[in-house]
């Protein structure tokens, strides 16, 4: 069984544990799997929000309520985090550790405004008579945009945490996987709000 962890040539070290026999480090591809997971997990919740956002009492329906100019600046300050976090990639991997710890903080910083405008967006839905018990388009509503913003909140937990590790030398350039891992994560994250913004703000009920 040993000649299963031993690596293809040229790829990481011979018998690391760390590698499969694609080559590809066993962090990544379980990270991929993960993702994939998700995109089932969000399709489901993309789905029951298309099945339920019509219906329900008459009354306030999420609809009714969008605020899409405000809700597009939020998008956008949630994208160009996606630079920032190509940014702070490129940087582990030039071995430049400050210009990490910038770009790191930089998008946790994009990411909580986007948590802090989607609170806020919430707060006046509230306001307007529109919460998650109001009716079943809204309990749909709420609990696909909030899984959302619950899964940005890790993710800024997760790049906090790196910025943590790399004050303490734990990154060195050679450990660049390690961003790669969480980039990829929050540039699912990204995605998945361009497919939410698209179908719950631009399409028409």
């Amino acid at each position: 069984m040993q000649h299963a962890l031993i690596a293809p040539s040229g790829i990481g070290t011979p018998g690391s544990p760390e590698y499969a026999v694609t080559g590809i480090d066993s962090r990544k591809l379980g990270m991929w799997a993960f993702l994939a997971s998700e995109c089932l997990f969000f399709g489901a919740l993309i789905s029951s929000y298309l099945l339920y956002r019509t219906r329900g009492p008459d009354g306030t329906r999420p609809g009714d309520v969008y605020d899409i100019p405000y809700t597009s600046v939020s998008s956008f300050v949630l994208l160009m985090s996606s630079l920032t976090m190509v940014l702070a990639l490129s940087a582990i991997q030039r071995g430049d550790h400050f210009r990490l710890r910038v770009w790191l903080v930089a998008t946790a910083l994009l990411g909580a405004m986007f948590v802090g405008g989607q609170v806020y967006e919430f707060t006046v839905f509230s306001h307007e008579g529109l919460n998650l018990s109001s009716s079943v388009a809204a309990s749909s509503f709420f609990v696909l945009t909030g899984f959302h913003g619950v899964h940005v909140t890790v993710g800024i937990l997760w790049l906090l945490t790196l910025v943590g590790m790399s004050l303490r030398g734990q990154i060195p350039a050679e450990r660049s996987l390690d961003i790669e891992i969480a980039g990829l994560y929050w540039h699912f994250v990204d995605v998945v709000w361009i497919v939410i913004f698209t179908i719950v703000y631009l399409v028409p009920n």
